[in-house]
């Protein structure tokens, strides 16, 4: 048997090779799939007088632009294709018509050339107006054909000043558009209207906001989102959790997105067949102000309310986004309890997401804070040493082993105090 495999593994390289030889490998390239598009991504920058504040580091806003500006482009992958836009660059007057066209593309999104791109940050300097819906409708046309992911980095200091062409109508609308084109947006010393304002951005095209104080968070933002359109991530599919189990959607292992307001208790449904593991994990990120003390729980639940495992995790205000997760491996059929031309039925498990988020009570509690639910279904683990696998995530045999030990403990304890004093007697 193994020499008849041998041969045929040989006979098959003797084809592969004929093949080679015969078929040039320009035909072959040409026959097969068109290459792929590399990554397209237009960095939008404020350039309006605000940017003069020095509040960052102890340098200006535009100083801190420029420095991560330069410290992307000589980091950008070179598969990336990168472009620069400005608003609020050039025009210093009042006249609001003028002060609201003021966007330019700066340098062209294609391949990069870093000493003529750093030429061209170089020369910018804090001057006019803040028109960020118009820059908005400027780097998509900037990064308008073809199938590439496409990717848009907006820095601003302010809110947008040329209502009401408002920005976050503007991102909608090239949402709808359907061309997978994502805005990223970052706040530099944002106040509460800025920051508003980008998340609206950001969040109507799957995008990100992130407030900035410091040079060196500017820096790694831009650079981790230049990396990213580089190697994307999938995109997350909408959901809307149930206020119980009945009624909650079914999911299938992918990534989901949801809302959910302070305290809000969220239900979900996964079916686990024998021989699966289930693996989920939650993140809420606190897009708002929030008091301090929080946690997030995932659980687990038998459709019967029956309480599989559980993950949870707290804060205290010194990160945006707080995470958790759960495993959950369902045993495999015994062959000799089942029936072999039947299909082993899945189990329906329900997944609960809670918090224990709150806020001052000038923060609105509508729309609900982001929830990002990653659910996998692996193959079980065939290693009965496995903690999962004995269910000690679900706390029950680690409640087992305590009770025990504790029971040890106190007979042991209780047998040398009874002798100790029987001798103290004696004595």
């Amino acid at each position: 048997m193994i020499t008849r495999k041998r041969l045929a593994a040989r006979a098959c390289g003797l084809f592969a090779a004929l093949a080679v030889g015969l078929f040039p490998a320009s035909a072959t390239a040409a026959d097969g799939p068109a290459a792929k598009e590399p990554p397209k991504v237009d960095l939008v920058l404020d350039v309006s007088g605000s940017m003069r504040a020095n509040d960052i580091d102890g340098g200006s806003r535009m100083a801190a632009a420029k420095q991560a500006f330069n410290e992307v482009i000589d980091a950008v992958p070179a598969e990336v294709q990168l472009g620069i836009r400005t608003l609020g660059a050039d025009y210093a007057g009042d006249d609001r018509t003028l002060g609201c066209k003021d966007t330019k593309q700066l340098y062209k999104v294609g391949p990069l050339d870093r000493t003529e791109a750093k030429t061209a940050v170089a020369t910018l300097a804090p001057t006019g107006w803040t028109p960020i819906g118009p820059a908005l409708l400027g780097a998509a046309q900037d990064l308008e054909g073809g199938n590439a992911t496409k990717r848009i980095v907006l820095i601003t200091d302010g809110e947008d000043t040329c209502a009401p062409l408002d920005p976050c109508e503007v991102a909608r609308d090239i949402a709808a558009k359907g061309i997978h084109l994502v805005i990223d947006t970052l706040g530099l010393v944002p106040d509460a209207k800025t920051r508003a304002q980008l998340t609206c951005i950001a969040e109507a095209t799957g995008g990100t906001y992130t407030s900035v104080q410091h040079k060196a968070e500017l820096s790694g933002r831009v650079r981790q989102l230049v990396d990213r359109a580089a190697d994307p991530v999938v995109n997350p599919v909408a959901t809307e959790g149930a206020k119980q189990c009945a009624g909650a959607p079914q999911l299938k292992a992918g990534l989901y997105s949801d809302r959910e307001t302070f305290g809000e208790h969220r239900w979900y449904r996964v079916d686990v067949l024998p021989g699966q593991e289930l693996r989920a994990s939650v993140s809420i990120g606190a897009d708002r102000a929030v008091n301090n003390d929080y946690g997030v729980m995932l659980r687990a639940t038998t459709v019967h309310g029956r309480e599989i495992v559980r993950g949870s995790e707290a804060g205290d205000g010194r990160t945006d986004v707080l995470s958790t997760g759960l495993r959950y491996p369902k045993a495999e059929i015994d062959d000799a309890d089942s029936d072999t031309d039947a299909k082993p039925a899945a189990e329906t498990v329900c997944l609960q997401v809670s918090n224990s988020f709150s806020a001052p009570a000038s923060v609105k509690t509508t729309p609900g804070m982001p929830v990002e639910l990653t659910i996998d279904l692996v193959d079980g683990p065939d290693d009965a040493s496995d903690a999962a696998a004995f269910g000690l995530g679900r706390g029950w045999w680690t409640l087992a082993v305590l009770v025990l030990a504790g029971l040890l403990a106190g007979l042991v304890w209780g047998w040398i105090s009874r002798w100790r004093i029987s001798v103290w007697r004696t004595n």
